[in-house]
């Protein structure tokens, strides 16, 4: 016995004899639950006045799994009652789907299916297909399935011989994820839009687009090689959707001092903006970096000149990158982050015959933290002293030395 729902998907309180109890779960003598299959989540509602939790396929039989164990017995009957707004929504959705393949065959080049799902806020088709989805493709691909949806195609279903189906190169058949398809040797189950799509499919769907109502594509990913994910809402979230990016596409042109229609270029235009000023914020930061460098106190060792002093408001980054720039051939440049456990950089000269990973070791030796480096450039962070406590450590060498 299999569920009668892809069949009379309209069907939403039926009686039926119990053939099996086994605890929770019950067999029935014919059922129009939706067992989970393919995709599309199972039915929920009652059963003999108990909820139903689970709709699974269980070899040739169908097994509904109750929130609690029945009191009702094998033989007699029961009634069973769909929840419709959710049996509504699976079969919008579902239906939907295949308007959304639809829309990709006329758009995307070498397309199949990869996969397909019903979760209770939307819906994701998987594409496999050679074309890049980018966001002009993911418009259209939401416009023309709009389109169908507002032509009002009859949507249809029948069984057709497993050959004549495979034969035909409009048939669209996704072996992923709709499971029992093919397992009847003889007839598959095709569902058809007219004059939009074909497909070898075993859910419940509307019967005319029309009852879809709105499609809200929602955005894209790529969960494997060489597929496309694409998600979309349908029904009251997907009006929702709607009106959600309807409120923030306003209130960005709002915000940008422009209209919908301009909004596009004018946010392209503050973005290259902002850009130039970004980098000109860089040059001034790095310039001011450079102009605390060159004010450095100078301390002269054995024809070197050690060029000390303390940063305040420089990340180690930029304060390592001004050091290498401007440090001469014949000098030291020690700058000390102003921090409470500051950083360290050193840069050394070509001729200045010190090793800035030996100073950095000698500091960290004395004020613990850690860090390191070779000849030219070293760098350290966390010790255990003030800014000014690690100049004078190392004037202390100078005048030792």
């Amino acid at each position: 016995m299999q569920t009668r729902a892809p069949a009379e998907p309209e069907v939403r309180e039926f009686t039926a004899a119990v053939v099996d109890v086994d605890d929770r779960t019950v067999t029935l003598d014919r059922t129009y639950f939706y067992a989970e299959s393919g995709g599309q989540p199972a039915d929920r509602g009652t059963l003999g006045g108990r909820r139903v939790v689970d709709v699974q396929k269980d070899g040739d039989a169908v097994s509904h799994t109750l929130a609690t164990a029945p009191e009702f017995e094998v033989g007699e009957e029961v009634t069973g009652i769909i929840d419709d707004d959710f049996r509504t929504y699976c079969m919008r959705a579902h239906t939907a789907s295949h308007l959304l393949y639809g829309a990709g065959r006329r758009v995307l080049d070498d397309l199949g299916y990869g996969g397909f799902d019903i979760s209770e806020e939307k819906v994701r088709v998987d594409f496999t297909t050679t074309t890049d989805i980018d966001d002009e493709t993911l418009v259209e691909l939401e416009r023309l399935t709009n389109r169908a949806v507002w032509e009002s195609r009859d949507v249809s279903w029948e069984g057709m011989p497993t050959d004549e189906a495979t034969d035909r190169e409009d048939v669209a058949f996704n072996t992923k994820t709709e499971e029992g398809v093919m397992d009847d040797a003889d007839t598959v189950r095709i569902v058809e839009v007219d004059g939009w799509d074909v497909a070898a499919c075993g859910g419940t769907h509307v019967s005319n687009t029309r009852e879809i109502g709105p499609v809200t594509v929602l955005d894209r990913s790529n969960p494997g090689e060489g597929l496309t994910r694409v998600e979309f809402a349908v029904g009251p979230d997907g009006v929702d959707r709607r009106a959600t990016q309807h409120r923030a596409l306003r209130e960005a042109a709002a915000a940008l001092e422009t209209n919908t229609d301009d909004l596009a270029a004018t946010a392209a235009a503050v973005r290259s903006e902002r850009d130039e000023l970004r980098d000109r914020v860089r040059e001034l930061e790095r310039a001011a970096v450079a102009d605390a460098i060159d004010g450095f106190e100078t301390v002269e060792k054995d024809d070197t000149a050690w060029r000390l002093g303390i940063l305040d408001g420089v990340d180690t980054n930029d304060a390592g990158e001004a050091a290498k720039d401007a440090v001469g051939d014949r000098e030291v440049i020690v700058a000390v982050g102003d921090e409470e456990r500051p950083y360290v950089v050193v840069a050394s000269g070509t001729d200045s015959g010190v090793h800035a990973g030996d100073v950095i070791d000698d500091l960290t030796d004395v004020y613990g933290g850690g860090g390191g480096g070779g000849p030219p450039f070293a760098q350290g962070g966390g010790l255990d002293a003030s800014p000014t406590e690690v100049l004078d450590e190392v004037r202390d060498w100078e005048s030792t030395e």
